[in-house]
């Protein structure tokens, strides 16, 4: 095999781009022999596995050699980080019938996969043949149970693995820190944080991202405050999800300024962290400001999806502004070639019928690719109650509102009351009786 060969094959290899690129890679490998070499065949299985799977699978079972580890672990990885991961067990399965044994790299990739397809069974058979093959000890392998545990919502098993690992990193605490916020438990993520600072171990962003997130859940203001302190103390660097989850805090808990405050400060501001910022202010009721962050997100280059649509369109309804919700909508599909969801229809019939354009929103309603839900068909209701006018309802209509919820029947009874259709009133809260259903009256919590 000449030098020459080699290095071209290594260039291209890193050069390559697309399918195209990567069929006449593997004509030169055949021609070359270089498909009986290792080194080349987890380079290109490398490259390949992040361009087209189909491909990367092909050319490895193609192979004419019992392919390295290292392939076998590019290829396991790469399904494993795709929605339907389970084609990495099937690869473990043959790998298991091969010659090679797995290494502490294998184990985390496949309990990845387990985590991300919720199969929890499988994923305590790989945690017994971690025990079996001696890699339980492995800290790598101990962070992928911890995390494939509290991904599938298993959090004592979590603890148990948190508690057997005899070296614990910052990777360890801030993933049992999570678990716990994930299963809604921020008092218990935070006795962990409280252990691990005993142990002299520092947290990083993604464990202060994590008790923001408890703070959150728990309204504990003087908990993000310390956190926060604790940032400046430490000149840690504020990064986008570090900054985002504290404004988020903030917010959350009724400190608007300072939350705005923070967003401000922060460098290198994303497409997500604008868009919470702008459901921030917007459930503070200050839609003119998400209307004008809106337009110095467009401005900075940063490309609206359709999360980012539906808060601003969201904003338009509550302040009334027809006009400028007609426009953003227009600018979506227009502009930016996003198909509408239910959750934009539902902004836009909300708009309209806060706004008394009756017609126009049933005339939405009525165009919808899709069936409306039940949010949309109440909100539609309410407006025609409010304004005192409905057109003529299909009957089909009103039978999509969930027949489960009393407040569905209490609203169509209320609508017919207010054209003076006793009748059909009577029977739909004579219906809702003999259903047993009653509507869930409203609450409030204040904080003393």
């Amino acid at each position: 095999m000449g030098g020459r060969v080699c290095e071209n094959a290594i260039t291209l290899i890193k050069r390559s781009k697309t399918l195209t690129h990567l069929l006449q890679l593997h004509s030169l490998f055949l021609k070359t022999s270089l498909d009986h070499h290792p080194f080349f065949i987890s380079q290109l299985l490398l490259s390949a596995s992040a361009i087209s799977l189909p491909f990367a699978t092909t050319f490895f079972h193609s192979l004419p050699t019992l392919p390295p580890l290292f392939a076998w672990n590019t290829l396991i990885r790469a399904f494993a980080s795709i929605p339907n991961p389970h084609y990495s067990f099937s690869l473990f399965r043959l790998l298991q019938t091969s010659t090679l044994n797995p290494d502490c790299f294998t184990y985390p990739f496949l309990l990845k996969a387990c985590a991300r397809s919720s199969c929890l069974p499988l994923g305590r058979t790989l945690h017994s043949l971690t025990f079996k093959t001696g890699f339980c000890s492995d800290p790598y392998v101990g962070n992928a149970l911890l995390n494939m545990y509290a991904d599938c919502h298993a959090v004592r098993s979590a603890r148990k693995v948190f508690e057997e690992m005899t070296v614990k990193d910052v990777v360890t605490w801030s993933s049992m820190i999570a678990a716990y916020v994930a299963s809604n438990s921020p008092l218990d993520a935070f006795r962990v944080f409280h252990q691990m600072g005993q142990t002299n171990e520092k947290p990083n962003s993604v464990t202060l991202v994590s008790l923001l997130s408890a703070c959150t859940k728990m309204l504990d203001v003087r908990a993000g405050q310390s956190i926060h302190s604790y940032l400046i103390m430490s000149h840690m660097d504020m990064d986008v999800a570090l900054g985002t989850a504290l404004f988020d805090m903030y917010a959350k808990c009724g400190k608007i300024n300072e939350a705005v405050v923070v967003f401000n400060s922060m460098d290198g501001k994303n497409l997500q962290s604008f868009t919470v910022m702008m459901s921030v202010l917007a459930n503070h009721g200050r839609h003119k400001d998400v209307i004008s962050l809106f337009n110095h997100m467009e401005d900075m280059g940063l490309q609206p999806d359709s999360l980012a649509f539906a808060v601003i369109l969201s904003a338009c309804s509550h302040a009334g502004l027809v006009c400028e919700g007609r426009r953003y909508f227009d600018r979506m599909v227009r502009m930016y070639g996003i198909k509408p969801s239910v959750e934009h229809y539902g902004c836009m019939v909300d708009l309209l019928g806060r706004s008394g354009l009756i017609e126009e929103a049933y005339d939405i309603i009525k165009g919808m690719p899709m069936e409306p839900n039940g949010v949309i068909l109440r909100s539609f209701l309410a407006a025609c109650r409010n304004h005192g006018w409905i057109p003529s309802l299909d009957t089909d209509l009103l039978s999509k509102l969930e027949s489960e919820l009393g407040a569905n029947y209490v609203l169509t009874a209320n609508v017919f009351s207010t054209f003076a259709s006793w009748k059909d009133a009577n029977n739909i809260r004579l219906a809702m009786k003999q259903k047993g259903l009653e509507k869930i009256p409203g609450c409030s919590w204040v904080e003393v």
